[in-house]
């Protein structure tokens, strides 16, 4: 898979590191902010070896001595944070609830001994390592924040302000937003997808939902989604709409009677978004949803609801599979 050997600049003093990571899962996008002598990172990319590609990315645009002595989280999702571990000397920020969430994240080399020692021939080892079989997390120490906060949080990066926002929980219970009011951008991290069907593991939808709208609130002329192309608020409006027939569609299904298994199995007949990747993921945000409007007591895991995705996956790349075979 190809990475980018440069980093974007969207405004001024502000470099996103975009890898296409449409249709698959684990390359987000990060963004370098730079002004005199200071550097700030949002975001930390997944392995070793893409930290190093970042970096090695982001060394003409770094200040003398090519330091970056501000890491700011989105969430904990390893895609986003387990490459905090190649920022020693940087203060790392997140809010307190992506704190408490981080204390729950399986680590690097957790997701490694998953990844590549699940059996294949089941349907969410084989979708574990079709997706994560290409990362290396062996030797990456977790790392979590060093700084939290809850509500909002102002950071001087230079002469550049960098207003964190909770906007949690949506995606992950301690998302957080970056604003750069005088550039005209925000780092939505994962309450926005582009390219792909999205997934969440907070939620409910509405919350997401809200989380999309505080960012169009903001006004801003470039929007960075956690995955897939920069956009700006037209494509945030269409990504608004459909988190709104998403979750109306999920409603309806549950209103006629089905169980979540059966609603997915419906939303992926009928596919009504063919143009976005990972259809699978509709079956993560209807048990998602469901366990909302279920009030369940406590909300599922991610190996629960991948295993559901898996399967769904599984059966499209294998049309003529029976359960009991191993192909």
């Amino acid at each position: 898979m190809d990475y980018p050997e440069r980093l974007i600049t969207v405004a001024d003093g502000v470099h996103v590191w975009a890898p296409d990571g449409v249709g698959t899962w684990g390359l987000a996008n990060c963004v370098l902010v730079t002004s005199r002598d200071e550097a700030a990172l949002v975001d930390t990319p997944y392995t070793t070896d893409l930290t190093e590609r970042l970096l090695a990315a982001a060394q003409p645009l770094l200040p003398p001595g090519g330091r970056i002595g501000t890491v700011v989280n989105t969430h904990a999702n390893g895609d986003h944070a387990y490459g905090n571990c190649h920022f020693p000397d940087a203060e790392i920020i997140s809010s307190e609830a992506g704190l408490e969430h981080a204390r729950n994240e399986p680590g690097p080399e957790q997701l490694h001994q998953l990844v590549h020692h699940s059996d294949r021939g089941t349907p969410l080892g084989w979708y574990l390592y079709e997706h994560f079989g290409r990362y290396d997390f062996r030797g990456m120490e977790p790392t979590g924040p060093t700084r939290t906060f809850s509500g909002e949080l102002t950071l001087t990066v230079g002469a550049t302000e960098l207003r964190l926002i909770e906007v949690g929980p949506a995606h992950t219970t301690g998302d957080v937003i970056v604003h750069l009011p005088e550039q005209g951008v925000v780092c939505t991290g994962d309450v926005y997808f582009e390219g792909d069907h999205v997934v969440h593991w907070a939620g409910p939808l509405s919350r997401v939902a809200d989380a999309v709208r505080t960012v169009l609130d903001l006004d801003p002329a470039v929007v960075v989604p956690g995955h897939g192309p920069v956009g700006g608020p037209r494509e945030l409006r269409a990504h608004l709409a459909y988190l709104e027939d998403i979750t109306a569609r999920i409603h309806a299904l549950r209103e006629q009677g089905r169980d979540a298994a059966e609603a997915a199995a419906e939303l992926l007949r009928t596919d009504p978004y063919p143009r976005l990747g990972m259809p699978e993921r509709l079956c993560i945000l209807t048990e998602l949803e469901y366990q909302h409007l279920d009030a369940a007591p406590t909300v599922a895991g991610p190996i629960q609801l991948v295993t559901a995705a898996a399967r769904a996956a599984f059966d499209r790349a294998h049309p003529g599979h029976r359960d009991g075979d191993q192909g």
